[in-house]
């Protein structure tokens, strides 16, 4: 992926939405303002032709006298009293041989619209001619030129009221637009939100609300339907990983915590200094456990095992923790106990719990005693160090007990 466009910020669904908006917006009124401009100037210029060709017959009857008469100076007078009206630029008559009769021109320092002037030539690239006829007969003709001034004021104001009718046009578009993607950005949002939350939380019971769009809704339907699916996968998933936790740190006969699970106690014991202070660890290892699965067969002696563990959990209850490290081998680490007497006081109460013979479930019984062997753990300063001082005070306890049997 280009790392550039990886750290250019996207924009959001609505700004694009947005965007698209003022884009088509834009381009359609700009298209629609240049029509109505063309349209405006094209009728304009009819408009402006039809006034002038009206101008032009007005004073032909009023210059028809003039030439009849040959009067020049009377048909001067009145094209100027008609030019400083405002109504034309540019007057000439002729006579009836096509020679200049009467002439009036405006001034052309008047004129300041350069632009003007270059709209007036382009409307009228010619003056418009009008015969002066008497008694049926054309007797001269009048050319007039339109005035600059008069053409600028209106094209401006022509130009001045479409785009102000354009411009308000493109904000009703704009705000009407706006307002309907209003629900369309609102069910996006809604989407990536509960995508975003499932992605981030795995918060798989979020649903997307019902939406009013088809393709917003049916989409909504299936990625609930997928969710559901997902949930219903996270919830055996996690049942599954309960199950293997627990198989993995328990043992399957008695339901003691294994070993895998004694040595991340231990560990986490010996790195926590405040629990270390006042914990202690006992190994008890069965005496004539051999006998009883030599004598009675091993479904016995996974019986008697599972009475043992019980007796363990039930005499350590809430505050002590067992364990079934393997075979016939058990462990309990101790809590909240303070002097070593106090150690010694714990082991032989938890001895007493073995005196009591063990139902075999054959209508037999059987007697099994266990050696228990302690180290505390604030002696020790390595797990190591712990798990060999309580092994060895173990076996002292076996063999002492096997020297007292012989």
């Amino acid at each position: 992926m280009n790392k550039d466009f990886a750290s250019t910020p996207r924009p959001t669904f609505k700004r694009t939405l947005r965007r698209i908006s003022m884009i088509s917006v834009i381009i359609t009124m700009t298209f629609i303002w240049l029509l109505l401009c063309f349209a405006s100037v094209v009728t304009l210029k009819q408009y402006a032709q039809k006034n002038l060709e009206l101008t032009g017959s007005t004073m032909s009857h009023s210059l028809e006298a003039s030439l009849v008469f040959n009067d020049s100076l009377a048909a001067n007078e009145t094209l100027a009293a008609l030019g400083k009206q405002g109504q034309f630029a540019v007057a000439e008559v002729l006579n009836a041989h096509q020679k200049r009769f009467a002439y009036w021109s405006w001034d052309p320092e008047d004129n300041t619209d350069t632009l003007g002037a270059l709209v007036s030539r382009w409307l009228f690239p010619v003056p418009v001619a009008q015969p002066i006829v008497h008694n049926g007969t054309a007797i001269g003709e009048i050319r007039l030129t339109a005035r600059d001034s008069l053409i600028s004021h209106f094209i401006w104001l022509s130009f001045a009221v479409l785009t102000g009718c354009i411009l308000f046009a493109s904000a009703v578009a704009l705000t009407i637009t706006r307002s309907l993607h209003h629900g369309m950005v609102t069910e996006m949002q809604n989407i990536t939100d509960v995508v975003h939350d499932v992605r981030a939380n795995r918060n798989f019971s979020r649903r997307v609300t019902e939406g009013r769009i088809e393709e917003f809704h049916q989409f909504g339907e299936d990625f609930n339907s997928l969710l559901d699916e997902m949930e219903e996968w996270q919830l055996k998933l996690q049942a599954k990983n309960a199950q293997l936790l627990r198989t993995a740190m328990h043992d399957p006969l008695t339901g003691l915590a294994n070993r895998a699970a004694f040595r991340n106690s231990i560990a986490a014991l010996m790195n926590d200094s405040s629990a270390k202070a006042n914990s202690a660890l006992l190994f008890l290892d069965g005496d004539n456990f051999k006998f009883i699965n030599d004598t009675w067969g091993h479904a016995a002696g996974d019986g008697v095992l599972i009475e043992v563990a019980s007796r363990m959990v039930e005499f350590g209850d809430k505050r002590h923790q067992s364990y079934r490290l393997g075979g016939d081998e058990f462990a309990m680490v101790l809590y909240g106990v303070h002097s070593e007497r106090e150690v010694q006081h714990i082991c032989a109460a938890l001895s007493q719990q073995f005196i009591r013979p063990f139902d075999l479930h054959n209508g037999q019984t059987a007697s099994l005693s266990l050696s228990i062997g302690f180290a505390l753990a604030w002696e020790n300063a390595s797990v190591e160090a712990l798990l060999e001082q309580a092994d060895r005070n173990m076996y002292l306890v076996k063999n002492q007990r096997t020297k007292t049997i012989t």
